[in-house]
């Protein structure tokens, strides 16, 4: 029934502000910029920033979780850039870690090393 982890958006309440942080961090300009929507093409998935935030309480989204290789330079990385950790590297079972940062914005952000 799914196939892939296609898109996954993140409400902002400074789209603009969101634009830039997530340029900064991933490295990647967006390739559609309108003031409704941005979206970003990371390595085949969409990330879209969506400054719609009527009915969304921050913290209170969904956890995605992307792929990550040496999660913990990641997170440091991310928490150099204003995020906050909400749930730090942990094991969960083999070779799989995860952690879980929160953006400037409110929207959690998974991590996932090893899988």
């Amino acid at each position: 029934m799914f196939k892939k982890l296609r898109t996954v958006i993140y409400h902002t309440d400074d789209i603009e502000k969101a634009k830039q942080w997530y340029a900064a961090v991933t490295g990647i300009r967006p390739y559609f910029d309108e003031p409704f929507y941005v979206g970003f093409d990371i390595n085949g998935f969409e990330l879209g920033l969506d400054p719609n935030a009527a009915g969304v309480t921050k913290g209170n989204q969904s956890v995605a979780y992307w792929a990550v290789d040496n999660i913990r330079n990641v997170v440091a990385k991310l928490v150099a850039s204003g995020a906050t950790v909400h749930s730090d590297v942990q094991n969960v079972g083999g070779p799989i870690e995860v952690a879980v940062v929160i953006d400037p914005f409110g929207n959690a952000i998974g991590l996932i090393e090893g899988a």
